[in-house]
């Protein structure tokens, strides 16, 4: 059966739209190693190249943010470029210290460059954890010295025992949406890491 000349049109229109949105979606290589330089603060190892972000919230800072339920968070990117491949895997590892809830929480998932939107065009590394479990977007401040972390939810373990009964969730409240992070010595991260020829690694640098 003969599609009408009308609807052949508008699908027509449907397929350009898409194609064109895909094409905004797609990140500039230059610009992608443009923000990677900024976020790694210089360019890219060989092998594996580490970003450390930290933020511990002082008690002014929680009185004016009553709703907050993030006493303390650590950031940890990692760029690695394995043997046999040709690109570069993002990847990351999050630390959390609640305000009311005792014990050490933590998530961790794979990233890649985005396009943030509204933003004219920003990038950002989106990251996400398996398994529908969320994620986050980072972005580096203007100044480069610290990483602005923005999430709607996110799954998290105590203690790194990623099982159902460790299993929770952390979801963006009034106060709880975006987080900016400051760069410090990679070694401050090292509570993050469990395998211990990468924690070696990681203290080298």
């Amino acid at each position: 059966m003969r599609m009408p000349l009308g609807v052949a049109f508008a699908v027509l229109a449907i397929l350009a739209g898409a194609e064109a949105g895909l094409a905004q979606e797609e990140v500039d290589k230059t610009r992608a190693a443009a923000f990677d330089k900024r976020l790694f603060a210089g360019a890219l190892s060989p092998k594996t190249t580490y970003a450390c972000f930290v933020r511990s919230y002082d008690a002014e800072h929680l009185a004016k943010h009553p709703k907050q339920k993030v006493a303390a968070m650590k950031l940890l990117v990692t760029a690695e470029h394995p043997p046999d491949e040709k690109v570069t895997n993002y990847s990351f590892r999050l630390g959390v210290k609640y305000r009311h809830r005792p014990g050490n929480f933590d998530s961790s998932g794979s990233c890649s460059h985005v396009i943030a939107e509204n933003t004219d065009g920003e990038i950002r590394l989106g990251c996400g954890v398996d398994c529908d479990g969320g994620g986050i977007e980072a972005a580096v401040s203007k100044d480069d010295k610290s990483a602005v972390l923005r999430l709607e939810s996110i799954r998290i373990w105590q203690n790194n025992k990623p099982d159902d009964d460790a299993e929770h969730s952390l979801v963006a409240g009034a106060d709880d949406k975006i987080f900016r992070l400051d760069r410090t010595d990679t070694k401050e991260c090292a509570s993050l890491v469990t395998d211990r020829k990468e924690l070696a690694a990681l203290r080298r640098k």
